[in-house]
């Protein structure tokens, strides 16, 4: 999960605190000593309890699936092993305050795209045929207009219009919306025993839900 340091008009740095909330990190900003926990960004103990970080787009994928779409990206190098986690271990999370739902990987990869609304934002959650580590989470309203997408030899297709967009990156490639670009909209990972613990209100998507 990637996180806007900025609150108000203040850069905050952060340190990590130690304990696990759920099984999320807690951090501690330096300015206040507060405490924040990870998921939802909002600090939960010291002065600045009950404000929020602006959460950002990310995603948790493999190294070699990233490095393919963005060759020009530098990482840290650090002495580390292969993960532990898989990608079909977590949930897909989106979080718009308002409202959160939650999309189980096996069967987004299953699907490929699911067209849902949340908290009233049209969006589709899509899984990228050519490499199953890479999802992405796009707003459904391109030109002015709400569009339905399916998964069509590995890309995104309106249904409207034929118009197609890449799986991976929401780039038109062909028809009507070919100069169009879908707005990327943020989403993180989260175990499933997770999810009720932060979002209690939340919802988990299943297939033939109304939207």
């Amino acid at each position: 999960m990637v996180h806007r340091r900025q609150v108000e008009d203040e850069t905050l740095i952060f340190g990590v605190h130690g304990a696990l909330l759920g099984n999320a990190m807690t951090w501690w900003d330096h300015s206040t000593g507060s405490i924040w926990t990870q998921p939802t960004g909002e600090a939960i103990a010291g002065p600045r309890k009950g404000e929020v970080v602006e959460l950002l787009p990310s995603q948790f994928t493999s190294w070699g699936a990233w490095k393919e779409l963005h060759p020009q990206t530098q990482a840290l190098d650090v002495r580390a092993g292969p993960s532990s986690f898989d990608l079909t271990d977590f949930l897909i999370v989106v979080d718009f305050t308002a409202q959160a739902r939650a999309y189980p990987v096996p069967d987004l990869r299953r699907v490929g795209v699911i067209n849902d609304i949340v908290a009233d934002v049209p969006i589709a959650v899509v899984s990228d045929p050519a490499d199953p580590t890479r999802w992405a989470v796009f707003s459904r309203t391109v030109g002015g207009e709400v569009r339905e997408f399916d998964m069509v030899d590995g890309a995104l297709v309106d249904r409207s219009t034929g118009s197609s967009f890449t799986a991976a990156r929401g780039i038109g490639i062909e028809g009507e919306l070919a100069d169009e670009i879908l707005d990327q909209l943020a989403g993180f990972t989260a175990f499933p025993s997770d999810f009720p613990t932060f979002w209690p209100d939340g919802t988990i998507w299943q297939e033939g839900d109304p939207r």
